[in-house]
């Protein structure tokens, strides 16, 4: 090569030397706790009826202990739900929406899934307000005799509401919100929120396929007051001969749980509660967004999707593309980088949601070591240049 070609030529930058430990970076499943091991779980109810002495009370176990390291009111009622946290958010939905004007809140994707849910499939005619990926809908003059639809935190856009001061001290309406990316990194007030839904798979990491479901003593008075106007599906009941369920919300599931997956969401409530509660599960999902926030400054490629820092994610952080000129190019090249990250075991599923704006997302909840999202960012960085 002649001197004029060498000095022309571009000079890519070598793979960092140092990968994350642990390159977990999924929105959900998200990654187990820092120790995790399958060698930990017990076998102790597997074979065994979860209708049985030991299976009932594991499952009181697990709601009980949730319920202490949530921080719920006293007199709030939590239950373990079929199908994760949609399941969850389904039973809220069809049992208790109806017999009232109802507000629906969207600014991602699942939130305009409860939309559809709302306004398609129950017909119901609702206020709905939403806002494009990156911001949030207007949450002032909501009428408190409305029931509310929410997602707290956006997990495919990064947007999450900045507190619930905005959700009226004295409704007459419900407020029904979506949590499961927002509960145990995200500082709830759950005396605004009488019915809220999460899955194990989020936050503390555990397994797929469970939602829990926390009402409040308002949310019951409706349940066992207003009958949902509709037939229900068996999984969807909450009440019978207008009575709540109770054994629901003491571990008599309405279908057959994993006991495997209860048994890892013990040992995920274990490690929470040994490194310190709910506030060290916030500190360390806030230290893990923030390094993530100090590279995206030092990178010119990438900015947030949520340019607002006060509605911006502590968990779900998503990230697009500076150059956003050729979407089209930029979805190829969002594939590229997570497939050369994947095959480089640096980082696995970081690609954005499928129908968010092209970019990266990066899961920061306390399960993550913040090491590993400093580690992180000089492959990001590799992966952006080899992409090319």
């Amino acid at each position: 090569m002649t001197e004029a070609a060498v000095a022309g030529a571009i000079v890519r930058r070598a793979k960092p030397a140092t990968k994350p430990a642990r390159p977990f970076f999924s929105s959900g499943p998200c990654g187990k706790p820092p120790g995790w091991a399958p060698s930990l779980l017990s076998s102790r109810a597997l074979g065994r009826s979860h209708r049985g002495a030991i299976g009932k009370a594991l499952l009181a176990e697990a709601i009980d202990r949730t319920h202490t390291l949530l921080r719920l009111p006293t007199d709030y009622r939590i239950g373990i739900v079929p199908a994760s946290d949609t399941g969850a958010m389904e039973m809220a939905i069809w049992s208790l929406l109806g017999t009232r004007p109802v507000t629906m809140l969207a600014w991602e994707s699942f939130g305009a899934g409860w939309v559809t849910d709302v306004v398609k499939q129950l017909s119901l005619d609702a206020e709905i307000r939403t806002a494009d990926y990156g911001g949030i809908c207007d949450l002032g003059g909501i009428d408190p005799a409305n029931d509310l639809v929410f997602t707290w935190n956006g997990t495919t856009s990064g947007v999450r509401v900045p507190n619930a001061h905005w959700i009226a001290e004295h409704r007459t309406g419900l407020s029904i919100c979506d949590a499961t990316s927002a509960a145990f990194a995200q500082d709830i007030d759950w005396t605004k929120i009488d019915v809220g839904t999460f899955s194990w798979q989020k936050a503390l990491g555990g397994e797929a396929g469970h939602g829990m479901l926390v009402l409040s003593p308002r949310a019951v008075e409706r349940l066992e007051r207003e009958p949902a106007p509709r037939p229900l599906p068996k999984i969807f009941r909450l009440t019978k001969g207008g009575k709540l369920i109770d054994g629901i919300f003491r571990g008599e599931t309405i279908n057959t749980p994993s006991m495997l997956c209860v048994e890892d969401w013990l040992l995920a409530l274990d490690w929470a509660e040994r490194i310190g509660g709910l506030n060290a599960l916030f500190a360390r999902a806030n230290a893990n967004s923030a390094a993530l926030d100090r590279w995206v400054r030092s990178a010119d490629w990438i900015e947030h999707l949520a340019k607002d820092p006060a509605i911006r994610s502590n968990t779900s952080v998503c990230l697009q593309f500076a150059d956003r000129s050729d979407q089209e190019a930029n979805k190829a090249r969002q594939k590229a980088i997570g497939k050369l990250l994947d095959q480089e075991d640096a980082a696995y599923d970081i690609g954005g949601y499928r129908d968010a704006p092209p970019g990266l997302r990066v899961w920061c909840g306390a399960t993550v070591d913040t090491a590993d999202i400093e580690a992180l960012g000089p492959w990001l960085d590799w992966a952006w240049e080899a992409s090319a």
